[in-house]
């Protein structure tokens, strides 16, 4: 009888561990940021990682080349998105904002455009697809396992043509932008790195000269995780005419948001 006790109370501790991780989390996810990012981008992150001997990257990447078309920019952004509502989440800029996204960079019509901030390239898809012949997209990563998956990704949609992707830190490669990659300005910058680094990063560009009058900034995740100081400074400082562009976190429920932040000299405001 002690056994099956036991045994019956293991079954049941499995069993309630089960749901909170398939059902009961994941839902409260759906509402709270917080416990989107712990769950989501921690805990089940490193969990299936050990399982799979993987990372996030690496089963993306199979997913897409099971499920896209090659040389299909939109059927690899679709497939990208599916994988990220239907089986791991995962922090791109995501289907809601990427529309956004997409309608910013068909209105600036950029000649040059920066994205800080690779991770797997789906947002460097949305751009590139859009740009115009010619047009350059300069994209950066830091981390060089996200680097690897992200160009395979690229050149799968059939974009690796408009990309030239550079492994390092924003602040040692944003200083060699007019030497090393002949770029005097930028018409249109995606800030999606690590957060923290969004106001260094803008004030290092304000210094170079790599903003001209007109100039568009982009930054994602500005409420969640949120970039309390970039904000604060795009909103107030003079130099820019801020705007808030309300969505949500993506593939949850979470609000969220894009802050777009024109470049048009002294004499400009802010509004929220």
């Amino acid at each position: 009888q002690m056994w099956l006790y036991g045994l019956c109370l293991v079954g049941g501790g499995l069993s309630l561990l089960y749901a909170l991780s398939r059902w009961l989390i994941p839902a409260l996810a759906q509402y709270n940021g917080s416990l989107a990012l712990l769950w989501n981008d921690t805990i089940l992150e490193r969990a299936l990682d050990l399982l799979t001997r993987s990372s996030r990257p690496q089963r993306m990447l199979a997913h897409v080349k099971r499920h896209a078309a090659r040389g299909d920019p939109q059927s690899v952004i679709d497939a990208i998105d599916y994988f990220c509502r239907h089986k791991e989440w995962a922090m791109n800029v995501g289907d809601e904002k990427g529309t956004i996204l997409d309608s910013v960079v068909c209105e600036v019509s950029p000649g040059a455009v920066l994205e800080l901030g690779t991770y797997c390239g789906y947002s460097t898809m949305r751009i590139a697809r859009l740009l115009a012949p010619g047009a350059r997209l300069i994209t950066l990563e830091f981390n060089p396992a996200n680097a690897a998956v992200a160009r395979q990704v690229i050149a799968w949609a059939g974009l690796e043509h408009k990309v030239q992707l550079v492994e390092g830190s924003s602040g040692d490669l944003i200083p060699q932008m007019r030497e090393k990659f002949g770029i005097d300005s930028f018409d249109l910058v995606f800030l999606d790195h690590w957060k923290d680094w969004y106001l260094p990063d803008t004030r290092l560009m304000e210094e170079l000269g790599l903003l001209h009058k007109g100039s568009v900034l982009l930054a994602d995740n500005v409420i969640c995780p949120g970039a309390p100081e970039y904000l604060a400074y795009v909103r107030s400082s003079p130099r820019y005419d801020s705007r808030y562009f309300k969505s949500h976190l993506e593939y949850t429920y979470v609000e969220d948001g894009l802050e777009k932040s024109v470049f048009p000299g002294a004499s400009a405001g802010s509004r929220p």
